[in-house]
């Protein structure tokens, strides 16, 4: 087994959506492979994210009106059929996912079906695919791509971390326009992340630097924008002090041109 296949049942075993096979086969590579563990971490944070954040949504009333009718179509009694060796295989290759449902004879036996060794996409790929629209659909097109499902942001897998560690601690600032800036840390993890909700945007030219300030000395620890909404996700570059207070100043396009901030704290979280 290659390391893209593994990355496939990795998923799969995420969602606990593997055959007792494929599960069988998945335990084996891992055993066989430790330093692909990565995609296995990568994949539960993916499935716990989608989880967290997926609302439950009533279906529209044309959806069910839909389903009743297609069914209302089909034969409710249907003719036991009787064919050729040659017609049944031409069945069994005939693409049903595309015509709809149709009767299906009972007593017909299972067939086991394998990866095409032509093209190299078996069952799980298009497993793999059809599970990555699915979180496209289900999150709204714009909030998620599939390249974002499959590499997450390292500020989301940085906060699942934080989130994650038995020393995970927090501090919470409301601003007077609304503003509401949390940054989560673990000294175990060596991580330090600011999430911030309605946040303005900044003008054109300037954005957001972050700065652990450390008695009273700032340093740098990246840039961020938010979004339309005023959210974002901020991992702090550097390392975290016990009683570093995090601060957010606005600076021109690609941080402060010397290393110092240039304008007053618009965001000032206390850690200590």
């Amino acid at each position: 087994m290659n390391e893209r296949d593994f990355a496939d049942l990795a998923v799969g075993h995420a969602m606990n959506a593997l055959s007792e096979a494929d599960e069988r086969a998945y335990q084996e590579a891992l055993a066989g492979n430790p330093h692909w563990d990565h995609h296995v971490r990568d994949a539960s944070d993916i499935v716990t994210a989608i989880s967290a954040s997926v609302e439950p949504v009533e279906p529209p009333p044309s959806v069910r009106e839909a389903l009743f009718a297609r069914i209302s179509d089909l034969p409710q009694d249907p003719a036991p059929l009787s064919v050729s060796a040659g017609a049944q295989a031409m069945l069994d290759d005939e693409d049903f996912a595309a015509a709809g449902a149709a009767p299906v004879a009972s007593e017909r036996e299972a067939v086991a079906v394998g990866p095409s060794a032509a093209s190299g996409w078996g069952p799980r790929r298009w497993f793999t695919l059809a599970a990555s629209f699915a979180a496209v659909l289900v999150l709204g097109f714009g909030a998620v791509t599939v390249s974002q499902i499959f590499s997450p942001q390292p500020a989301v897998v940085a906060l699942q971390q934080i989130e994650d560690a038995p020393d995970a601690q927090s501090a919470t600032t409301t601003l007077p326009d609304g503003t509401v800036a949390t940054a989560h840390w673990s000294p175990s993890t060596g991580q330090s992340v600011l999430v911030t909700d309605g946040m303005p945007m900044p003008e054109a030219g300037k954005t957001y630097e972050l700065w652990f300030v450390r008695g009273e000395t700032p340093i740098a620890a990246g840039t961020f924008e938010p979004d339309a909404d005023g959210k974002a996700t901020a991992v702090l570059q550097g390392e975290m002090h016990s009683g570093d207070v995090i601060a957010v100043t606005i600076e021109p396009a690609g941080g402060s041109p010397d290393g110092t901030p240039s304008t007053a704290p618009v965001v000032a979280v206390a850690t200590a």
